[in-house]
């Protein structure tokens, strides 16, 4: 029979052990900061951009709380092991649209998109001969958001389809209270706005609701937590990553489920998204870019991949 102290002590050893487990070291043969490749990305994938550059480059980085940016947490790499400069020229953060553009446009070699091209961004492309090879290598969710104090904690896909078509306008019709809802909605071309026009109206024509238009993901959070009767969407990834604070808004389950990492894993939540690893067609497969977005569809790259908190396919 174990004894209480014999119990503690194979806890002890078993917590060393893990310690002592040596830490995984991701590598890309020849990859140096002078010739890692210009990535570029959406908002929401921002960490994984800094993530993917300080573990392959053999750099410290921490997740912090950017209290001067609405308090939203980034990876900070540790500008003595890797020099400041190297993340400002070669890693951004452009949002969706810009950074397929630069894609495009050869401004960037890898962008890690939250979806795929636009109708906008493919003509962009044709225009420009160019073609884009899209690969998913994680999987992210679309949610909707309300003000906490809401009483509504789950909608159909028909509701929401009904809302943002203007069928539905009172948070009573939807088992809510008798308050008109202001439903937000984000620009033409972002990540947002294109994920809720392919996933969510499948095909309906959505009207413009310009008055209510917001023009990035942090200001979804601050209008939402704001407005008592608002509703809006975003990603998971950056709702759960980025803003973390649960007390900001509150997440709705849609068609009964709630996304969570299992719900989207298994695919039981329904507005499950992917995120992609894109490059140009033409990129010789000796560039480094090239190497890096075949490392990442790599046993390691998913490993690597699901460090930054996304769910690696």
């Amino acid at each position: 029979m174990i004894t209480r102290k014999l119990a503690l002590l194979l806890i002890v050893a078993f917590i060393s052990c893990k310690k002592d487990e040596p830490r995984p070291v991701f590598r890309i043969d020849g990859l140096t900061t002078e010739n890692y490749p210009k990535v570029d990305g959406s908002t929401s994938t921002q960490p994984l951009h800094y993530l993917v550059a300080a573990e392959l480059l053999g750099g410290r980085y921490t997740w912090q709380q950017q209290l001067y940016l609405d308090g939203t947490w980034a990876i900070l790499p540790n500008f003595d092991d890797i020099p400041r400069e190297f993340f400002v020229e070669r890693i951004k953060t452009s949002q969706t649209h810009n950074s397929i553009i630069n894609l495009i446009d050869k401004e960037a070699d890898l962008i890690f998109s939250a979806r795929k091209m636009s109708d906008d961004e493919k003509a962009h492309a044709a225009k420009a001969g160019v073609t884009i090879i899209e690969t998913p290598i994680a999987l992210d969710a679309f949610i909707f958001i309300a003000n906490p104090p809401n009483p509504v904690s789950s909608l159909t896909t028909k509701q929401i389809q009904d809302i943002y078509m203007g069928n539905v306008t009172n948070w009573q019709e939807v088992g809510g209270e008798n308050e008109a809802i202001i439903p937000f909605v984000r620009n033409r071309n972002s990540g947002s706005q294109e994920l809720m026009e392919s996933l969510v109206m499948n095909g309906l024509d959505m009207p413009k609701w310009e008055e209510e238009m917001l023009g990035s993901m942090m200001l979804v959070f601050n209008r939402v937590r704001f407005e008592p009767n608002s509703l809006c969407y975003t990603v998971y990834y950056y709702k759960e990553q980025i803003v973390r604070d649960r007390t900001l808004v509150k997440t709705l389950a849609v068609d009964g489920v709630t996304p969570t990492e299992k719900t989207i894993s298994n695919g039981s939540y329904p507005l499950v998204a992917e995120v992609y690893a894109c490059i140009r067609s033409d990129l010789d497969p000796d560039a480094m870019a090239h190497k890096l977005y075949k490392y990442l569809q790599t046993e390691e790259g998913k490993k690597l991949i699901a460090l930054s908190g996304y769910i690696p396919i």
